[in-house]
């Protein structure tokens, strides 16, 4: 999603600073060997007058103010398939909801709990690793480069915004769950008090599960977000279990219990809360305590090392406990072959941190990695990866897996700070041709990333550009690109 970024383009944070001091040249096409031309011409120039001193960086330039994108890119931006899957979900739901209340829908109106847990059990879906691994790749056999370009891109959009589904089903879930319990209130005289009791109690879990997942809660505040999310989703999905199974078991026309187990599993409720349970503990099962091997390059980054290959596009989740606290990273791997398999950990945060100052020696994760919209960079014939800092995790192993991907890495004292494994990786597997390293302590500076963008995707004759970067370099390429005419994909914040 795309922000609306200050004018002036903000510092590197300790974050972000990457990798290798040597620079790599930027493409032939783009500035020939024959000529001497200066890739800063734009920039004002600034005389330094040196007096004995044998070591002086380049002069910063100052930075040109950014031209604000029009309203309608950032309205393309804001507006985006996430939102739009949202839209759909939502407003279908609504529509329905609203027959139901106005009692020109009876039949979700005797089956609003139906209702309710239907769309909870298509949300949970949607966060599934394991269904999300089987889309893709049944999404990358079958579309793989033969199909239209506008088919392709519009298959990697849905993939990384699958949320927008996710979000939808479950605030629309509860909305009718929130009907049927207003429903078995005014009915109450002829409900049984266990009934209205749990219903109350569920709707209340299911409202303060879906509140800690709000972006301001999410992203500011993860840690509170997981374990809300985490576990008082757990109690609900408990408190729906027992509010469905009574609720179904409860006949109120005759006042009693029906306790046949055959009545039981002819209500479509009961199914589709075996679903959602299934969906939920599906992913728990892959759950492992790895040996890990820990290098520490620097102060500010963490190198886990895990055993085994991974194909590229991956994503995965490490904590030190089984069931708190998991962070999700890139995966770098040289290939399923491969003996290992690393993670960047920048330290942002007290688990990073803490992976810095006390590494371990064990750690638990998910086995099953899950995809992220890198792994459908097998759909196009040519791209280019660009990332910042750290988000070098995620952007590697495609142009190692892969000769048709261009890595553009932008970062500071790059090979200081994420030491030799990495700076290894890159030279070993990416040729110079198709490699950019920009060392902003070298050079001087930021570079103008449209400028590069637009050059290398010219003459890399690219189809599409997947970004990995903060908040709002990622808003700043987003809307160049966008205006530029090249398809690209950003950093998602799942909002």
């Amino acid at each position: 999603m795309a922000a609306n970024p200050s004018d002036e383009a903000p510092a590197y944070s300790e974050a972000e600073k990457g990798l290798l001091t040597s620079v790599s040249r930027l493409p032939e096409a783009a500035y020939p060997k024959d000529e001497k031309k200066d890739p800063f011409k734009d920039e004002k120039k600034v005389d330094v007058t040196v007096v004995e001193k044998k070591d002086v960086r380049p002069a910063k330039p100052a930075p040109k103010p950014r031209k604000k994108a029009s309203k309608w890119i950032l309205w393309q931006l804001w507006f985006n398939t996430y939102r739009k899957l949202f839209t759909i979900a939502f407003s279908l739901n609504m529509i329905g909801l609203g027959l139901a209340a106005s009692g020109h829908f009876p039949y979700a109106r005797k089956y609003a709990g139906a209702f309710a847990v239907a769309n909870f059990n298509f949300s949970i879906l949607m966060r599934n690793e394991i269904f999300g691994r089987l889309l893709y790749l049944f999404v990358n056999t079958c579309f793989a480069k033969w199909t239209p370009l506008i088919w392709r891109l519009g298959c990697t959009s849905v993939l990384q915004h699958l949320g927008g589904i996710h979000s939808g089903c479950a605030v629309s879930g509860i909305a009718w769950l929130l009907f049927k319990v207003i429903m078995v209130w005014q009915h109450r005289v002829s409900e049984h008090n266990t009934v209205v009791i749990l219903g109350t109690l569920t709707n209340i879990a299911v409202f303060f599960t879906a509140l800690s997942a709000v972006p301001w809660v999410r992203n500011t505040h993860h840690n509170v977000f997981e374990r809300h999310h985490r576990f008082v989703g757990w109690t609900a999905l408990f408190l729906t279990w027992s509010f469905t199974i009574a609720n179904d078991l409860w006949d109120p026309n005759v006042q009693a219990w029906n306790l046949s187990a055959k009545h039981i599993f002819k209500q479509q409720d009961v199914w589709y809360v075996m679903g959602m349970t299934t969906f939920i503990a599906l992913p728990w099962i892959c759950t492992r305590r790895v040996e890990v091997d820990i290098e520490l390059p620097s102060p500010k980054v963490a190198i886990v090392r895990f055993k085994r290959g991974m194909q590229q596009g991956l994503l995965g989740r490490i904590s030190r406990s089984a069931v708190k606290e998991y962070h999700a990273f890139g995966v770098i791997s040289e290939g399923t072959h491969a003996k290992y398999h690393y993670m960047i950990c920048g330290v942002q945060g007290d688990f990073t941190r803490s992976l810095v100052n006390d590494p371990p020696k064990y750690i638990w994760t998910r086995e099953l990695k899950f995809a992220g919209v890198s792994n459908t960079s097998t759909l196009y014939k040519r791209g280019i990866r660009i990332c910042t800092g750290t988000g070098i995790g995620a952007a590697l192993s495609t142009c190692i897996q892969s000769p048709y991907w261009y890595l553009i890495w932008i970062g500071s004292d790059q090979e200081k700070t994420f030491g030799p494994t990495i700076s290894g990786l890159i030279h070993r597997h990416i040729e110079p041709e198709r490699l950019l390293l920009w060392d902003s302590k070298v050079r001087g500076g930021r570079p103008d990333t449209m400028k590069i963008l637009k050059e290398v995707y010219e003459s890399w004759q690219a189809e599409v550009v997947f970004i990995t970067s903060n908040y709002i370099g990622n808003s700043e390429m987003m809307e160049g690109c966008k205006e530029a005419g090249i398809h690209c994909f950003g950093t998602l914040w799942d909002f």
